[in-house]
């Protein structure tokens, strides 16, 4: 599980836990701390507090999982644009995209071949009395 960190004990609880979430569970806290075999009295602050970072980067790994199917989800929707959901699945695909780091580029093309000039705007605080 490559969002554990090293120098960190577990109890076996808390590996189960992780597992729960990233699995069977399917993020729902409360099923995954059942599933671990935590008591049903136990606050979920209690089991998260401590995993916080842990819960953060398994997030983190499930997105990037899920990455490759949100681009190929994106270009599906070029197959078949009128598929139902279709709008959803590209918003979907593209918040997946963007939190992975997989961003749309853009490309700003400056020429000089044309003999023109590239006018910027005047510096903020600059003061035009003279």
């Amino acid at each position: 599980m490559s969002y554990l960190k090293p120098d960190k004990e577990y109890t076996e609880k808390q590996l189960n836990f992780l597992d729960a979430m990233a699995n069977e569970a399917k993020g729902n806290i409360r099923t995954a701390m059942n599933l671990a075999g935590y008591s049903s009295t136990t606050h979920t602050k209690e089991v998260v507090v401590p995993l916080q970072d842990e819960l953060i980067a398994l997030a983190n790994t499930v997105l990037a999982t899920n990455s490759v199917k949100a681009a190929l989800g994106l270009t599906g929707v070029l197959d078949d644009p009128t598929a139902l959901g279709a709008k959803n699945a590209v918003t979907a695909a593209t918040q997946i995209l963007d939190r992975v780091g997989v961003v749309k580029k853009e490309k700003v093309e400056v020429s000089s071949d044309t003999g023109g000039l590239f006018i910027l705007p005047p510096k903020k605080g600059e003061d035009d009395s003279e």
